[in-house]
């Protein structure tokens, strides 16, 4: 689906906009968060901005919506004191945490598939400061069509420029009285099955113990015929994190992941879903009833999109970008993450 009216529709201070109406917010020195196809962030002029490429998006309008004209806007202006941004590559970013701002958040993209993105994946709960000040963001991705054709890229819209691998990281100072808390909407449990471990970190798997006898990972989830759209789901201390499948590599018998597998850690293949919105807004209902007002920013995993059929659906007063990886002070996928900002 394709949208290329240059209208907005708002939604509190996020907007799925044509880019004139994102060109004129730019020069008037809005503070922004771009989500867009890589041809028309592009075009945008120098600002207080920063962008990903993804072209799927939550709106509150249409719901699930591709566009490839369109960009989808957060604006921040009227709750930051200031902002800067800054550039990382995978050595840095390990420095994200301590040069966090005093009272606000750090919002962060990364290219998918780069190393910036691995070493990230792998190694940010191990940065100094870790968790220490609220980090929020996304893994850029693109159009399912150009796959293998087109790389993801991130932008600095204070010196316009495209990276390919790093991370761009905007710091916001809140105003006085605010406070940024980050939530994460994770809407998978441990299912009733085997326990599984690794016996090492990373994005792929020959081998994996099955209630502590060894199997080969490719060959277990073939033989009992595993739904590889469910992850596979650790408990962090009565945080849920899920691993998502991205493919079996039946030549090598080994299976790949779109985040990565932690040595010592129990996982279990995922409950499914039956209604992904209807469990979502019971979620929702459940933990936040209809406060969700402070929400100023969200953004929901493609794997959630696909599987779960989002096109055209809503999820209420959570709309944004859908990407590649979600980004809650670490990297998950098949969640949604959100940051809001309320006064205290």
């Amino acid at each position: 689906m394709s949208k290329q009216s240059s209208e907005s529709e708002e939604f509190m201070n996020q907007s799925i906009m044509g880019i004139h109406d994102v060109q004129k917010k730019i020069s008037e020195g809005r503070s922004l968060l771009l989500a867009g196809e890589e041809a028309v962030i592009q075009q945008l002029p120098k600002g207080n901005w920063v962008g990903g490429t993804i072209p799927y998006f939550i709106t509150k309008e249409h719901g699930g919506l591709a566009s490839r004209e369109l960009i989808f806007v957060t604006d921040i202006t009227d709750i930051v004191q200031s902002v800067s941004i800054a550039q990382y590559n995978k050595d840095t970013l390990a420095n994200v945490y301590v040069e966090g701002p005093k009272q606000g958040f750090s919002f962060i993209l990364i290219p998918a598939a780069s190393e910036t993105h691995l070493s990230f994946a792998v190694n940010a709960p191990n940065y100094k400061s870790f968790g220490m000040s609220p980090l929020i963001g996304w893994i850029a991705g693109v159009h399912l069509d150009d796959l293998g054709k087109k790389t993801p890229k991130v932008f600095n819209g204070s010196t316009g420029s495209m990276i390919e691998d790093g991370a761009i990281v905007l710091r916001a100072e809140l105003k006085p009285g605010k406070l940024a808390e980050i939530g994460i909407i994770n809407l998978f449990e441990q299912g009733d099955g085997d326990t599984l471990t690794f016996s090492a970190d990373g994005f792929s798997a020959k081998d994996v113990m099955v209630n502590g006898a060894p199997h080969n990972f490719a060959a277990y989830l073939k033989e009992h015929n595993l739904d590889t759209r469910l992850p596979i789901v650790a408990d962090y201390y009565g945080a849920l994190v899920n691993i998502s499948f991205q493919c079996i590599n039946e030549a090598e018998n080994m299976v790949h992941f779109y985040a990565p597998v932690f040595s010592g850690i129990r996982y279990k293949h995922a409950k499914p879903i039956a209604d992904y919105v209807a469990a979502f807004d019971a979620h929702v209902s459940k933990v936040m009833g209809s406060n969700t007002d402070k929400v100023v920013f969200s953004c929901n995993c493609i794997l959630n999109y696909l599987f779960s059929n989002l096109e055209n659906k809503k999820t209420g007063a959570f709309v944004g970008p859908v990407t590649f990886g979600e980004i809650a002070y670490q990297l998950l996928n098949q969640t949604l993450v959100y940051l809001e900002i309320k006064d205290y």
